[in-house]
């Protein structure tokens, strides 16, 4: 646990170092209205299946996914959430930090898995500005409750309206 958040603290001191620092076309402005997003995510972390995505007013968001299989006797559910933090936004795309955490459950009467419960922390890439249709792409040191932690991506396709 130690070792996972050093690794963490790393992570968000280089980010909000490199955030300093913007590129010929990059700016930091806060959304000034709500903007939601409806579409489908996939992550080990926060969860996959059905996503909505709330963009509150100024720099953060959240996101909500859940997701159920049943095959025979055998059920395969989640349901997690993401809180996001923009720390640059250009013309067509956003950079975010992410902490994301999700409960995993497989299995016919108990739970199979040895981490259900996922905690995530890293960074997220956003394309298309609130387009009708964005893709988001995230990398995250995720901790499963077994102890495990490995870098993993997520990703997501949300439709937006005001």
């Amino acid at each position: 646990m130690k070792t996972f958040c050093a690794v963490i603290a790393t992570i968000l001191a280089v980010s909000a170092g490199s955030a300093q620092v913007l590129t010929e076309g990059q700016h930091t402005r806060e959304v000034g209205q709500s903007i939601y997003g409806l579409g489908l995510s996939a992550g080990v972390a926060s969860g996959f299946g059905l996503s909505f995505r709330h963009h509150l007013p100024g720099f953060f968001s959240y996101q909500i996914v859940g997701g159920v299989i049943k095959v025979d006797d055998k059920t395969d559910y989640n349901i997690g959430g993401e809180l996001q933090f923009d720390m640059t936004r250009g013309d067509r795309s956003r950079f975010f930090a992410d902490a994301s955490t999700g409960y995993f459950y497989s299995g016919n009467g108990g739970n199979n898995l040895s981490g259900p419960y996922r905690l995530g922390l890293g960074l997220g890439w956003e394309w298309g500005n609130f387009e009708p249709m964005n893709m988001s792409a995230e990398l995250l040191f995720t901790y499963f409750s077994d102890g495990t932690i490995l870098p993993l991506p997520q990703v997501a396709l949300h439709y937006y309206f005001f």
